[in-house]
């Protein structure tokens, strides 16, 4: 076994064999000689006094006043707040956000300000429960501001939004109404991902169709090189423009925090380890682990890992003017989460794990799987992508035909009479996303019940729409079943050896193949191969 970084190792005949996610299953995985293996970093060390950290950062903010000097008597004042789909999975408590609002709500008390509304910034996400609530924002503010001044967002409440105006590329600006009418706007922040965080924030979680539809379209996936760089995101630059006409309009004051990559709490620390490196204890307990999850029935295996919540530490928390908060914060996302990587590969392994943002509480279903291989994993990274155009997709995932009606409704019609039609993520939108979006029935479970917005499995297919455009196949390794493989265009095999036979008929001679080892959160720090030209040039 060779290593070019600690966290990237090429395999030898000696290694082990790798244990990845496929779902809620773990598998063993015997790799080629060759493979090279990604791992996350070691976590960072959090902040030894994270309660001072955030009092620290209200009273010291980046390029604007403290929180305490623009506050007063008698002012109307909203807070904001990330919902359950970050971080994954939930944090044990004291959530980050629980951290934030209790000092924020006490500042706001001494100042005399009584005038305050706590609002989830769900944007088209499912409401969020009492109890998840709970659990974010801390016994004490659940139980003095819930339901009636703290609540979910409702983007389809008759008269809860205020146009605000219209960005320079045509983009409707809409804002939650109460946010609108306000003095300041605080938003709380727990930026997991460097896509996360800053102007998104208002932009995407306290507005309407009008304005979402504005930057969540595939044309605007397709001109954006990578979800994870602002800088290379035509999305993010869409964003921004939305993000800034409200900053224009309305005072609002930025609060994000980070955490490190503890995903696994001791129990299950071993997951996160390489193989190889593991001791005879750990090595025990992993495989007891896969022999366990085999056996037991689809909602014990998913139980097992999302009633440990993860051990995140707070690493960084910073307040005040957006821009300036949200640089601080992507400057610890990625010393965090980018592993350095020399060169992209014919071949990749993506394991899909059992959980993404859009399934907290439910069975990740296929068109989330999707969204997972094309959408996030393959978009973990900075530099250019880990597969080279035209490569091949290797996911394990079981890809069974399943979808909880409570969450997805609306993802079920789209799965099973839209993508059977066409997978063309432009005639989607143009022949369907409209109807869909105002469907009174998925609406009212959108408002009432725990569904998300019938707009919202449009968004997931155009959320791995650069992913689509970029590789060549996917293959599925360990499907129940080949319909649903089928419907997304995929291709199956029985295991991995058969897996990469297929994707070596299309590959090139001797083909390099990455597996990217998620979980705990990474992203590949990919510097491209050098040229001919170089390489001659390097030779002089």
């Amino acid at each position: 076994m060779s290593v070019e970084h600690p966290c990237v190792v090429t395999l030898d005949h000696r290694s082990k064999p790798r244990v990845l996610f496929s779902g809620d299953q773990l598998v063993e995985v015997d790799l080629p000689a060759g493979t090279r293996v990604i791992y996350a970093k070691p976590p960072i060390e959090g902040l030894p006094d994270p309660d001072a950290a955030v009092r620290y950062a209200l009273s010291h903010p980046l390029n604007d006043e403290p929180l305490y000097a623009k506050l007063r008597p008698g002012m109307r004042v909203t807070i904001a707040i990330d919902d359950l789909s970050m971080p994954l999975p939930p944090m044990k408590r004291p959530d980050c956000r629980q951290r934030v609002l209790e000092p924020v709500i006490k500042m706001l008390d001494e100042a005399g300000v009584d005038d305050v509304e706590l609002i989830i910034a769900t944007a088209f996400h499912r409401p969020m429960s009492g109890p998840e609530i709970e659990h974010i924002v801390g016994k004490r503010t659940f139980q003095r501001f819930w339901p009636d001044r703290l609540y979910n967002h409702d983007a389809e409440r008759p008269g809860g939004l205020t146009h605000l105006g219209t960005t320079a590329d045509g983009i409707e600006v809409e804002l939650n109404a109460r946010a609108a009418s306000s003095d300041l706007i605080i938003y709380v922040n727990l930026t997991f991902v460097s896509m996360n965080g800053g102007y998104k924030s208002l932009g995407t979680g306290l507005v309407g169709y009008r304005t979402l539809r504005g930057h969540h379209n595939p044309s605007t996936i397709r001109k954006t090189d990578s979800y994870m760089e602002p800088e290379k995101s035509h999305l993010a630059d869409k964003m921004t423009a939305v993000g800034k006409l409200i900053e224009e309009k309305l005072n609002v004051f930025h609060i994000e925090t980070t955490v490190n990559n503890r995903m696994f709490d001791t129990p299950l620390s071993f997951l996160a380890k390489n193989e190889d490196e593991l001791n005879r204890t750990e090595s025990k307990a992993l495989r007891a682990l896969v022999r366990t999850l085999k056996f037991l029935p689809q909602p014990a295996r998913q139980a097992i890992f999302e009633r440990v919540p993860a051990p995140y530490d707070m690493i960084g928390v910073f307040a005040g003017e957006c821009e300036a908060v949200h640089d601080a914060i992507l400057q610890l996302v990625y010393k965090q989460h980018c592993v350095p990587v020399q060169g992209q590969s014919d071949i990749v392994v993506f394991p899909i794990p059992y959980i993404s943002p859009y399934n907290v509480g439910a069975y990740l279903n296929p068109l989330l799987v999707s969204v997972m291989a094309e959408g996030y994993l393959h978009n973990l990274h900075k530099g250019v992508p880990l597969l080279k155009r035209g490569g091949t997709m290797i996911i394990l995932h079981p890809c069974s035909d399943k979808f909880d009606q409570d969450q997805h409704p609306a993802y079920v019609e789209f799965f099973h009479k839209l993508l059977p039609q066409t997978r063309d993520a432009m005639e989607l939108h143009k022949r369907f996303e409209k109807t869909f979006a105002s469907h009174p029935a998925y609406i009212q479970m959108y408002r009432t019940g725990s569904a998300y917005h019938p707009a919202h499995p449009f968004y997931m297919w155009y959320w791995g729409e650069n992913g689509r455009q970029h590789r060549g196949r996917v293959i599925v390794v360990g499907a129940d079943n080949e319909y649903v493989p089928k419907i997304l265009g995929y291709e199956t095999a029985a295991t991995m050896t058969e897996a990469l036979r297929m994707a070596k008929e299309t590959a090139p001679p001797d083909p390099s193949i990455t597996c990217f080892r998620i979980c705990p959160v990474m992203m590949a720090e990919v510097s491209p191969d050098p040229t001919p030209m170089q390489l001659e040039g390097d030779a002089r």
